[in-house]
């Protein structure tokens, strides 16, 4: 079973979908014979993603948009639903994908900072802000799709600016979802796709072959289909090295830094570090809502 939104009529737009998990994605969406718009940066790339996702549809190119966007420029994407609307007269599938990681440091520079907040978070926001509206006033079934990280939820040290803007990216998304389901009529759900370890371009740092422990965007993707046909809001993917039990352990050690007023990221303090790794053998208790 699939989600109502992902019928043969349907229309899916997707915002980094000219490599990764985006072009997964819009791969899969079209072989169920959805009309997908994809929207990247200008460049051979993204045309070579339309050309690919097209050959997997059963409409061919007739089911295929390609649309040189800039997620980071509101009037960007307010030109992109133009463009849907008056060639396809809705949306059911929003993926609020794109994403980049050029790295940073809290005192690096600060084009990192601003780019990596505009992109990986001002892309959610605005997506959904230009997008949201037309998908609940048109009264079919339809998805809003966030991509988060893991990053976002257990901050490791390494690339502040990467994890605030994906914490935000999750708190958006709550708040997105409280406001979907207490809306009269609103027949839009909102998921927070969180994956593991994928391999893609922003993950490969110069890898020519998948790394044993990384899943393929294909099985995210996968992994994302299933979730919503149970109706998972928290789409928290496990990969070939970590577990759904690890990642748990994880979040709640996260959290528990602020219950147990332990240090910020104690799972990397010294004073801390041999208390967690206990934690890790131990068995969590099964709480309610846990997976069968």
């Amino acid at each position: 079973m699939t989600h109502a939104a992902f019928a043969a009529n349907a229309v899916a737009v997707v915002t980094g979908a000219a490599s990764g998990i985006g072009l997964a994605a819009a791969r899969r969406f079209a072989s169920l014979g959805m009309t997908v718009v994809l929207a990247d940066r200008k460049g051979e790339r993204l045309r070579e993603a339309a050309r690919s996702v097209a050959q997997g549809s059963p409409r061919g190119a007739a089911g295929v948009l390609a649309c040189a966007t800039d997620v980071s420029e509101m009037e960007a994407l307010e030109a992109l639903q133009e463009e849907v609307i008056e060639r396809f007269g809705k949306v059911n599938v929003l993926m609020n994908n794109a994403g980049i990681q050029p790295g940073s440091t809290l005192f690096g520079p600060l084009e990192n900072w601003e780019r990596v907040m505009a992109v990986n978070l001002g892309g959610v926001v605005n997506g959904t802000r230009v997008f949201g509206p037309g998908m609940i006033a048109h009264g079919e079934p339809g998805l809003i799709i966030n991509t988060g990280s893991k990053q976002g939820i257990t901050t490791p040290p390494g690339d502040p600016a990467y994890n605030v803007a994906k914490a935000g990216v999750k708190a958006f998304s709550e708040a997105l979802e409280h406001e979907l389901r207490n809306t009269a009529g609103c027949r839009i759900a909102s998921h927070l796709l969180i994956p593991g370890f994928v391999y893609t371009g922003l993950t490969a740092n110069g890898r020519t072959e998948k790394p044993e422990a990384a899943w393929t965007p294909e099985q995210t993707v996968d992994f994302m289909i299933d979730s919503i046909a149970r109706g998972d809001f928290y789409i928290l993917c496990p990969d070939n090295d970590v577990s759904r039990d690890l990642d748990e352990k994880r979040i709640l050690w996260a959290a528990g830094d602020i219950v147990e007023n332990r240090p910020p990221l104690s799972r990397w303090h010294p004073d801390h570090a041999e208390a967690f790794r206990t934690y890790l053998t131990q068995d969590r208790p099964r709480q309610a809502g846990d997976p069968a």
